[in-house]
C-alpha cells in the first residue's frame, strides 16, 4: 500500500506527536483505503436512475427521493454498521481482509476446515474479479466527463476509449517503480477529492434543498414496496455505491481501525452523502442532465478541472486496488494458496510496498481486454458487483464463525449479528446476478479461475507433502551414517526442507552422489504463521539433534516477504548462529513433477499443478538465498 503506518500506535493520542500521528493515518487512509468507494459518484446514481428506464428522464420526484434514500441507507448498513462497526473489531493484530480473517479462525480452531478453505479461497477469486473491474470502469468513467465539456462536444467519443487505455497502460508500467514518491500525493489530492464532492453537493442542495427529505428511511422503503420488480432491478445499480467497502477492512493494518474509522466518520461519509444528495438536486431541478449527473453539477467552467480532478482520483483509486492485489496474493503464497512468485519489495522504510510482476501483467491485460471488450462504463457496470457483493458475503460468513470462536457468542447471538447483514447482500447479490448475462459472467469466471488455481495448488501441494513425509527420519540418516561414515569435510551445509523430521530430499542426494559429511549439518524449515508478522525475536527456534547437527525453524507472518539471509544475520547477532552466511552452502532439492492419474487428482489437475510448479519463482530467489552458495540436486516425483 501507499503506507504501512499502524495509526497512532507509537504515541498515546494525548500527546502532540501522537495525535500529528493520528492525523497523519487518516490522511494517509484517505488516498488508499477510500479510494475506490469514493469514486463510486462518478456513475451510481447515474446507472441507478438509468435502471429506471425512463428513456434518459427521470419520471417522478418519488424514483429520485426513493433511490437516494436506498444509496444513504446502503452506506449506513452496509458501510458503516458492518464494516467500520462490526468487522474491523474482527483484527489479526490488527490486519484485516478475507484472507487475515480465515487465518485469525484457523488459529483459534487449531486446524483450517474444508469449509474454511473454500470461503477464503473463493474471497480471494472475487476479490481478483474487483481488481481487474475497479480499474476500468472508474478510470472509463473519469475520461467520459470529457463528452460533457462543450469544446470537446462531436469529436471527443471516439477517443475515450484510447485515452483510458494510455492512462491504465501507464498505470500498470510504473508499478515497479513502487509508490513511494508518488504515494505521498494520494492523502492530499483524495482529500481534496472528497472536499469538492461534498462542494458540489452543498453547491446543487441550495438550488433544491427539498431532496434532503431522501435522509429518511422512509422513502426507500417506499420506493421498494410500489416498485416492486423494477425495484429490485434497480438495487443491482444502487450497489455501486458501496463498492469498495471491503478495503476499510482489508487494508485497515497498515493506518490502524482509528485512523480509518475518523477519516470515515469525518470526511468520507458526509462527502459522499452531501454528493448524492446533490446529484438528485440536480435531477430534480434539471431532467437533462441525467446522462451525467455528476460532471453538470459543476459549473461549465470548472467541468474540465473537475474531469482531471477526477482522472487523477480514479488512477489513486486504480493503484489501491492493484496495491492490494500485491498483498492479498502475498498473503496466498503465505498460507500455500498459490505457488512462490517473485516478490520485488520497492521501500526499503515500507514492507507493505510490494511489487509482483506476474500479477501486474496478468491485471493489465486482464484491465485492456475489459475495457476493448465493454468501452463504456456503463457497459462494464453491468460485470461489476457481482465479485463484491459476494465477497461480501464471504465476510459475513467469516464474521459469523469469528463471532463465536473468538469473541465466544453464542450461536444465536452471533446469527442475530450477521443475519441483519447477510440477507441485505443476498438481496443484493440476487439483484446483481439478474446482469448475469450482460457482463457478470465475466466476474464469475474470474473468480472460478482463480478459485479452481488456488485448490489445485493446494491439494497437489498436500500430496506432493504426503509423499514427503514417508521419507527416512533424520535420526535413522545419522545412526546408520555410524556403521560407515563418509568423508567429513569443512563447512556448514543448510538444507531446506518442508518436513523437519525427515531427511530432506538434498542431504540423501548428496550423501548418495558425492558421499561426503559437512562438518555442521543444518536441517532448515520455513514455516508461515497464521499471524501477519512474527517479531524478530520469535522468528528463529534452533534445536541440536546431536552434535554437528542442527534442526532450525523460521517463521514469517502471512504479511512478510520471507528472507533467510536477513534472518541469519539476526539470528548471528543474537548469539543463536556463529557461521559466515557467504562461507555457508545452500543444498536446495529442485523436483520434476510428472503427471499420475492415480495419486488422487484428476489428469487435467495433475497438468495444471505441474505448470504452476514449474513456473513459481525459484526457492533460492523467494527466500532470499545467497544465489552464489546454492547448490541444487534433482529429483523427480509423480503427481
Amino acid at each position: 500500500m501507499a503506507a504501512s503506518t499502524a495509526g497512532g500506535s507509537a504515541e498515546p493520542d494525548g500527546q502532540p506527536n501522537g495525535r500529528r500521528l493520528f492525523w497523519a493515518s487518516a490522511l494517509g487512509s484517505v488516498g488508499v483505503v477510500f479510494g475506490d468507494i469514493g469514486t463510486s459518484p462518478l456513475y451510481a446514481f447515474k446507472e441507478s436512475v438509468a435502471a429506471l428506464g425512463r428513456d434518459g428522464e427521470v419520471a417522478n420526484r418519488t424514483e429520485v427521493f426513493g433511490v437516494i434514500s436506498l444509496m444513504l441507507w446502503s452506506l449506513l448498513i452496509v458501510v458503516f454498521l458492518k464494516y467500520v462497526v462490526l468487522l474491523m473489531r474482527l483484527d489479526n493484530r490488527g490486519e484485516g481482509g478475507t484472507l487475515s480473517l480465515m487465518a485469525l479462525l484457523q488459529r483459534a480452531l487449531g486446524k483450517r476446515p474444508l469449509a474454511l478453505l473454500v470461503m477464503g479461497i473463493c474471497g480471494a477469486g472475487l476479490f481478483y474479479g474487483d481488481a481487474l473491474l475497479t480499474p476500468a470502469i472508474s478510470v472509463l468513467s473519469a475520461v467520459e466527463g470529457l463528452t460533457v465539456i462543450p469544446a470537446f462536444e462531436g469529436w471527443i467519443d471516439p477517443l475515450i476509449v484510447p485515452l483510458a487505455l494510455i492512462i491504465l497502460t501507464g498505470l500498470f508500467l510504473v508499478q515497479r517503480r513502487g509508490t513511494g514518491v508518488v504515494g505521498a500525493w494520494f492523502g492530499p489530492i483524495c482529500l481534496v477529492w472528497f472536499l469538492t464532492l461534498g462542494g458540489l453537493g452543498v453547491y446543487r442542495l441550495i438550488g433544491e434543498p427539498t431532496i434532503l427529505a431522501a435522509i429518511s428511511p422512509h422513502h426507500a422503503i417506499q420506493f421498494m414496496t410500489s416498485h416492486s420488480v423494477l425495484a429490485f432491478v434497480v438495487l443491482g445499480s444502487v450497489f455501486l455505491t458501496v463498492t469498495g467497502a471491503e478495503a476499510l477492512y482489508a487494508d485497515m493494518g497498515h493506518f490502524g481501525r482509528k485512523p480509518v474509522t475518523a477519516a470515515w466518520t469525518a470526511l468520507v461519509l458526509p462527502s459522499l452523502a452531501l454528493n448524492y444528495l446533490g446529484q438528485g438536486a440536480l435531477v430534480l431541478r434539471h431532467p437533462e442532465t441525467i446522462e451525467n449527473p455528476f460532471f453538470m453539477m459543476a459549473p461549465q467552467v470548472l467541468q474540465g478541472p473537475l474531469v482531471l480532478l477526477a482522472t487523477m482520483a480514479t488512477v489513486i483509486a486504480s493503484q489501491a486496488v492493484i496495491t492490494g492485489a500485491f498483498s492479498l496474493t502475498r498473503q496466498a503464497i503465505q498460507l500455500g494458496l498459490l505457488p512462490r512468485l517473485n516478490i520485488v519489495n520497492t521501500s526499503e522504510q515500507h514492507q507493505g510496498q510490494i511489487y509482483i510482476p506476474q500479477v501486474n501483467y496478468l491485471l493489465l491485460a486482464g484491465v485492456v481486454a475489459l475495457v476493448l471488450g465493454f468501452r463504456t462504463s456503463s457497459g462494464l457496470a453491468a460485470a461489476y458487483g457481482i465479485s463484491v457483493s459476494g465477497e461480501m458475503i464471504i465476510s459475513t460468513l467469516l464474521a459469523f464463525i469469528a463471532i463465536q470462536r473468538v469473541w465466544g457468542r453464542k450461536l444465536w447471538q452471533a446469527g442475530l449479528i450477521v443475519l441483519p447483514f447477510l440477507l441485505v447482500e443476498l438481496v443484493f447479490l440476487a439483484s446483481n446476478l439478474l446482469k448475469l448475462f450482460q457482463g457478470g459472467y465475466l466476474t464469475l469466471l474470474i473468480a472460478g479461475a482463480i478459485a479452481i488455481t488456488m485448490w489445485t495448488w493446494v491439494r497437489g501441494s498436500r500430496l506432493l507433502s504426503e509423499r514427503s513425509s514417508k521419507g527416512v527420519p533424520l535420526e535413522a540418516v545419522m545412526d546408520s551414517l555410524r556403521v560407515s561414515p563418509p568423508h567429513t569435510v569443512s563447512g556448514t551445509a543448510v538444507f531446506l526442507t518442508q518436513d523437519p523430521a525427515a531427511a530432506p530430499a538434498a542431504f540423501l542426494h548428496n550423501l548418495k552422489h558425492n558421499k561426503v559429511l559437512h562438518e555442521t549439518i543444518v536441517v532448515l524449515t520455513v514455516r508461515a504463521d497464521e499471524q501477519p508478522r512474527v517479531a524478530d525475536e520469535d522468528k528463529i527456534e534452533i534445536t541440536e539433534v546431536r552434535p554437528g547437527v542442527k534442526r532450525m525453524t523460521i517463521s514469517y507472518g502471512f504479511m512478510e516477504t520471507p528472507n533467510i539471509s536477513r534472518s541469519l544475520s539476526i539470528a548471528r547477532k543474537r548469539g543463536l548462529w556463529s557461521h559466515d552466511i557467504m562461507s555457508t552452502s545452500f543444498f536446495l532439492s529442485r523436483r520434476s513433477l510428472l503427471p499420475d492419474s492415480k495419486t488422487g487428482m484428476p489428469i487435467w489437475q495433475d497438468h495444471l499443478f505441474i505448470f504452476l510448479a514449474r513456473n513459481a519463482s525459484h526457492a533460492s530467489e523467494f527466500f532470499r538465498v545467497p544465489t552464489s552458495r546454492v547448490v541444487e540436486l534433482g529429483t523427480q516425483m509423480l503427481i
